[in-house]
């Protein structure tokens, strides 16, 4: 017998949905470039933004939206391989991938930051290293969202397949927050989230982007690109 039980956050749902659109937004406007490339930076903050709240209620976020609840470890991913793994959350392949979207996702939006493309385009951070370094980062960059969208692919192909082969609506589940488990795997539901929480994760992330475009966080690091200039022409 399953039960419906509440499992993921509003405020992990509301992210997840919002970097969909914004990756979307940001590939569509990369690729078409010309007026579109500011709006190109545009999502790029957003994202920003978004790993950056996301990167905090992994760790103060409701139970099954905490790092530590879905982290692949290695003794869950044996007992995934055995068949053997119970969990409510995020199975150990599932965590696996995110891991890795996540990862490539803070990459590109890392190199986006110091990045140029020759023309009008200039990243909050190009005038912190030299033109060489943002080429090359500017090229991992271009290089990097290939790697997105295979995983994007692999993604949506493991949402196709829970679907249609174990009859898992992982979409439903994202959306409404509610998951189908056997009762005997079913846990509490998950405590209400507060607004104390919720506002200091969005005000952090926000003041980010801000510090990250406003020029704020470019004096802080300064000193990075008189040490480069130093290196690349020293002393005799």
């Amino acid at each position: 017998m399953k039960v419906e039980v509440h499992i993921w956050d509003w405020p992990l749902r509301l992210f997840h949905w919002l970097l969909v659109l914004a990756v979307v937004g940001a590939y569509a406007t990369g690729k078409l470039g010309g007026n579109l490339t500011d709006w190109h930076a545009r999502f790029g903050s957003l994202i920003l933004g978004l790993l950056v709240f996301r990167l905090i209620w992994g760790f103060i976020g409701t139970t099954h939206a905490r790092f530590a609840s879905f982290f692949p470890t290695f003794s869950r991913l044996v007992d995934y391989v055995k068949g053997e793994w119970q969990g409510v959350g995020h199975n150990p392949a599932g965590a696996i991938a995110i891991i890795a979207l996540l990862a490539a996702l803070s990459f590109l939006t890392v190199t986006g930051l110091f990045a140029n493309d020759d023309i009008a385009f200039e990243g909050p951070l190009f005038h912190v290293i030299d033109k060489e370094l943002s080429d090359k980062l500017s090229g991992w960059h271009i290089f990097a969202v290939n790697i997105l969208l295979g995983l994007v692919a692999v993604h949506v192909t493991a949402v196709v397949l829970y679907q249609r082969l174990k009859r898992t609506n992982l979409v439903g589940a994202m959306l409404t927050g509610k998951k189908q488990l056997p009762k005997s795997l079913a846990p509490s539901p998950i405590k209400p989230v507060g607004p104390f929480r919720f506002v200091i994760t969005l005000l952090i992330a926000a003041t980010v982007v801000w510090g990250v475009w406003s020029g704020g966080f470019v004096e802080y690091l300064a000193p990075l690109a008189s040490f480069q200039s130093a290196s690349a022409n020293p002393k005799s």
